[in-house]
């Protein structure tokens, strides 16, 4: 069984990005499909048929899923989600059921760290932090060379450190969380005041590659908190690499090069010095080759 290939399904929450999956890491067909959200039921019912299309004709030996959600590790639960209606449910033993074969489920942010660690970026790495910067900060780390998950599962969270005490308000209720500094909604707002209505992200970064001085200049108060978030990590958890992933991330040096620069002021020594702030670089492939990689662990275990 452990030649057989495992299918790997990162859920967003508005595609849907499936493929089968070897142990290297390896993509050998994918499929991608609108995430119904209309309701849980038939949010699972399409994940039930993306397997079933996949898993025609071959050999699979296991499923893992990456979703925006919560995950109760003890018992494979959904706990709460972000853009898709999953909460409360027992997602691992009712995949399990449903398809008669071991499951595996995570985080996406935690799916997309582990692709890195195992196929991108961060390959034979043994101590990583990674920040998927979109609609939020998402993030996941690698300590020793494991996935980090906490006492329950929920744990790495890293979008909502808190870097400003009284900040501005976070989607989590919080304040002053990384994500309230560094997400891409922060570019749009930024984008907005510079340009009007109808601006968004996409035009701060395009004109800050162009070299505009006022897109620069947004693009680096971003990267600057960016940087004081890294900063943290760095020193907390002294890592071989950052990786900065997501939509957002494809800022570059535009965010990149402004966060070094903070960390060389606030990180400690020798860490700051050791460690490489790096792109991402699976893209979209990220976390549909983390879930197959949570896919075997599951295999694995048993």
């Amino acid at each position: 069984m452990d030649a057989l290939p495992v299918i790997g399904i990162d859920v967003g929450g508005t595609k849907t990005l499936a493929a089968v999956v070897n142990r290297r890491g390896e993509v050998a067909e994918d499929i991608t499909h609108p995430t119904d959200v209309s309701s849980q039921d038939a949010l699972l019912a399409g994940l039930d048929k993306i397997v079933d299309d996949l898993r025609e004709g071959r050999g699979i030996a296991a499923l893992g899923f990456g979703v925006p959600s919560r995950v109760d590790q003890r018992s494979g639960r959904a706990v709460a989600s972000v853009n898709i209606p999953l909460a409360d449910v027992d997602f691992r033993d009712r995949m399990r059921e449903r398809h008669g074969l071991p499951v595996g489920i995570e985080n996406d942010a935690n799916a997309a760290t582990i692709g890195e660690w195992h196929a991108g970026a961060a390959r034979g790495a043994q101590n990583v932090v990674m920040l998927t910067l979109g609609t939020g900060v998402g993030g996941g780390l690698i300590l020793d060379g494991r996935p980090f998950r906490g006492t329950t599962g929920v744990g790495a969270e890293l979008g909502h450190v808190v870097i400003g005490l009284d900040g501005p308000p976070c989607s989590c209720g919080g304040h002053g969380h990384l994500e309230s500094y560094a997400a891409g909604p922060v570019a749009d707002r930024a984008a907005r005041e510079l340009y009007g209505e109808g601006s968004g992200g996409r035009d701060l970064v395009e004109r800050g590659s162009k070299g505009e001085p006022e897109a620069v200049e947004a693009l680096a108060a971003i990267g600057r908190a960016l940087g004081a978030g890294i900063a943290s990590f760095v020193n907390v958890f002294e890592p071989e690499i950052v990786v900065i992933g997501g939509g957002f991330g494809t800022a570059g040096e535009l965010l990149l090069g402004p966060a070094r620069e903070v960390l060389a002021r606030e990180g400690l020594e020798p860490a700051r010095d050791t460690v490489r702030i790096m792109e991402a670089e699976l893209g979209s492939y990220a976390g549909v080759i983390g879930a197959g990689m949570i896919a075997f662990e599951a295999l694995d275990a048993e």
